[in-house]
């Protein structure tokens, strides 16, 4: 069993493991280049991968042909070359012209880095997204602000993470199909639910933790298929209304003190060892209608998969992050749509990709290519440099041999190429680390630098009204100080009218403070061994042993809920 070099824990590397390098390795004039067993452990590869991809951090910068003001989520004083959607999709872009020859006598890796810092590179990945200019990776959305992966048609969302065909929903993180849900983690078929995380199918309710089919409910628990409940109580309407009234729940002090109630009320009941939905031979946690997967996270309809999460509709591939629709993929960061397949260790290669090796930012089609930069339906490309089918097939082979020699064949790209410091990578969400910690082990860590807003005046959070009825059109005009970074943010006209239309009071914490603590509500993308709270069963979960949480095991869990 080797052990990893990064975190020192020993790992397994399983015959299926075995089995399916030697699947996918590529093929060139007949002979099979062989890819070598992993020397990371899967949370290490996870975590260097997930460097590579930038979900929420934009900024305000010109494109690099057009010269025109753009949001992008490379910084303004990036070495890479950004260009606005526009630019990048059209024949004012040239990515062929950044292409070189490969040279025998220098590495692969630092050859690709030097591409990387020339060839064009698109400054946010949207698609027809209308009215929508301070978003990435929204998908036929309209009328979104600071919302981040939002696919299906998402409308009229704010400060939202991870959304597909939501609307009308602000401060929500990983929501599927619900609309007037504010505050809400892990939701599903919602609607006008707040403050609660891992429901499905709730409407009307407020403080939920683990609940489905329920309306008009406060502060429950593990409650299915109920109506006007009152922390597992059941009572009716005009009860659930008094005590609506009596906590205040359209104040901040109001909403407060019950946060604090329902909290402790749940730590009071058990919790299942991870969330599954309808699945077959799965090991990991938010998992729904998937079969054969294994230590996955965030999966959608999915089919042998390893080591893998934020996936949906994939099949038969191991250690990748971001897929959609993609197939016999390995190492690799936001793979799919439109069928992507044989996508080996690369990054953001979308829309019918295939046969690609070691490329970065490349879509429409584009196929056998290797070590390419910022291609559009290009073939045959080697450091964005054309060449026949014949040649290509001839010196691919030599490029690999010269990897080998220098131990970069089988390796993700290293860290230090990343255009993206740690703490504004996915990275920083999963595997949290410290700018002294990031430090350590050389990686990159970009200070935060807020512009002071040019406004009326700037107000503490603490200062704000306790209710929407007690604030003016002027808080437009301000900026708020959060309680806790300190950093000052803005209420938009669309977030003010929202606040209004919900009845609820307006943040006091900045939009960045808000995800983190919403995340933190999410258990981590790791399996531990414990023993079930009731029966003693040894169960993996994605509960600590060190965690003060009751954890039953599936079994002991539906038998206390049901």
């Amino acid at each position: 069993m080797p052990t990893c070099p990064h975190c020192q824990s020993a790992f397994e590397i399983a015959k299926d493991d075995l089995a399916f390098y030697a699947k996918v390795s590529p093929i060139f004039n007949g002979k099979k280049e062989l890819i070598p067993p992993p020397t990371l452990c899967p949370d290490c590869r996870m975590q260097k991968r997930m460097l590579w991809r930038n979900e929420r951090s934009i900024h305000r910068s010109s494109c690099r042909i057009c010269k025109r003001s753009m949001i992008s989520q490379y910084v303004p004083e990036s070495p890479h070359v950004a260009v606005c959607a526009d630019c990048f999709w059209s024949k004012r872009c040239d990515p062929l012209a950044a292409g070189r020859p490969f040279d025998q006598s220098h590495s692969f890796f630092s050859q690709f880095l030097e591409l990387l810092q020339t060839a064009p590179l698109v400054a946010l990945i949207n698609t027809n997204a209308q009215a929508s200019e301070y978003c990435h990776r929204i998908y036929n959305g309209r009328n979104n602000y600071l919302s981040f992966i939002a696919l299906y048609e998402p409308e009229n969302l704010l400060h939202t993470y991870h959304t597909v065909a939501c609307k009308d929903c602000t401060d929500v993180s990983v929501n599927h199909h619900c609309e007037l849900c504010y505050e809400t983690v892990d939701a599903d078929d919602s609607y006008n639910c707040r403050y609660s995380r891992r429901i499905r199918n709730c409407r009307d309710s407020a403080f939920l933790e683990d609940c489905i089919g329920c309306s008009n409910c406060i502060g429950c628990k593990n409650l299915h298929q109920r109506q006007n409940c009152l922390f597992n109580e059941q009572r009716t309407p005009a009860d659930i209304e008094a005590f609506r009234a009596s906590m205040e729940m359209e104040t901040v002090s109001g909403i407060s003190s019950l946060r604090g109630q329902a909290e402790e009320f749940f730590r009071m009941l058990p919790n299942r060892p991870a969330l599954r939905v309808n699945c077959e031979s799965v090991s990991g946690a938010y998992v729904t209608n998937c079969k054969n997967c294994t230590d996955v996270y965030d999966l959608f309809e999915c089919e042998e998969l390893r080591h893998s999460s934020q996936a949906e509709r994939s099949h038969h591939c191991m250690d990748c992050y971001g897929m959609n629709s993609a197939s016999f993929c390995y190492e690799g960061i936001t793979y799919g749509v439109d069928g992507c397949q044989n996508l080996l260790f690369s990054a953001a290669t979308l829309s019918g990709c295939h046969n690609l090796l070691y490329c970065y930012d490349c879509y429409a089609g584009t196929h056998d290519c290797f070590g390419c930069v910022g291609l559009i339906k290009q073939s045959y490309c080697i450091l964005n440099k054309q060449y026949s089918k014949e040649e290509y097939e001839e010196l691919v082979p030599r490029i690999i041999e010269r990897m080998r020699q220098a131990g970069e064949w089988g390796q993700f790209f290293p860290v230090h190429l990343s255009p993206f410091a740690y703490n504004e990578s996915v990275a920083q969400d999963y595997f949290p680390l410290t700018k002294e910690d990031a430090g350590k082990f050389g990686w990159q860590w970009r200070d935060q630098k807020d512009d002071i807003p040019k406004v009326e005046r700037i107000v503490s959070g603490a200062q704000l009204p306790d209710s929407i009825d007690e604030t003016p059109d002027d808080i437009l005009n301000w900026a708020i100080e959060c309680e806790v970074t300190k950093r000052p943010f803005k209420i938009i006209r669309q977030e003010l009218d929202f606040h209004r239309r919900m009845r609820l009071p307006l943040p006091r914490l900045h939009p960045d403070e808000r995800y983190r603590r919403r995340m933190a509500q999410r258990n981590p993308r790791h399996l531990w061994k414990r023993k079930c709270g009731k029966c003693g069963t040894e169960i993996e979960t994605t509960y600590s042993p060190e965690r003060p949480e009751s954890v039953y095991c599936e079994q002991c869990y539906l038998a206390a809920v049901y």
